[in-house]
């Protein structure tokens, strides 16, 4: 049986609180912090949050005034909060446990200035997978899929406000499709590649709300150098030299 870890973000010192037997936090998330626009004294809803990876690195990178995690997943969902504690941030970060498709329960039309994303991959079609496995919830869309989180995004944001979301490129017509049908233009698109030669396998991408079309394709993030270090730009993510 695995222990509950903490685990230095190098961030403003601050910790994570983790458990390999769920799911851990990966380099996704921290693209996905970096690539959010979350503009000062602002409020912030990240949905999927796990164990509450991006609220506390929102937390330390940002200016937003309030940050709010959705988790379904009550294991996940107290992981998070004792980061929350541990780190002292609970005036500006909170968790909410519940099934993001009945946000209406818990928050109002149109709180969030920006909304984030790192939702289950892979669709649920792909073979039989346990609708109570921890890891396969996280991974797949048992409990919630691409149409769901578009269709929450525009019933927390306020009109103008961002959409961000990093997901599979196998998954990118979902992806804008679904922003689409709940009026969410995709705005920013950035590829992420594992070296310069390898073809992308994961993408950024940030819709507003109620905008209009016109797409920015971005230069690709690079996370391995030919050696097998880290690009500069992924430290700088890190601020430090190894993760």
């Amino acid at each position: 049986m695995f222990m509950e870890r903490i685990d230095d973000l190098g961030v403003k010192n601050l910790k994570l609180v983790q458990n390999p037997e769920l799911f851990c936090f990966g380099t996704d998330a921290v693209f996905l912090s970096e690539f959010a626009t979350v503009k000062p004294n602002t409020t912030v809803v990240d949905l999927c949050s796990g164990n509450g990876i991006i609220p506390v690195l929102l937390y330390g990178k940002t200016k937003a005034k309030k940050i709010i995690g959705v988790e379904l997943q009550k294991e996940s969902f107290l992981l998070a909060q004792k980061s929350v504690s541990i780190n002292n941030i609970s005036n500006n970060v909170e968790f909410i446990n519940c099934d993001a498709k009945n946000i209406k329960e818990f928050l109002p039309h149109g709180i969030a200035d920006t909304v984030t994303c790192n939702p289950p991959y892979m669709n649920s079609e792909w073979g039989f997978l346990s609708p109570t496995d921890q890891k396969a919830i996280a991974r797949h869309e048992i409990k919630i899929n691409i149409d769901d989180v578009a269709k929450t995004s525009a019933y927390l944001l306020k009109f103008g406000g961002y959409l961000s979301i990093v997901h599979r490129c196998e998954r990118l017509c979902d992806v804008i499709c679904a922003m689409r049908k709940y009026k969410i233009e995709p705005k920013r698109l950035r590829f992420v590649f594992s070296k310069k030669s390898d073809s992308p396998k994961l993408f950024l991408i940030e819709g507003i709300s109620g905008a209009k079309p016109n797409i920015k394709v971005l230069e690709p993030l690079v996370i391995y150098n030919d050696d097998g270090t880290y690009t500069d730009e992924v430290k700088k993510y890190y601020n430090k030299g190894e993760v």
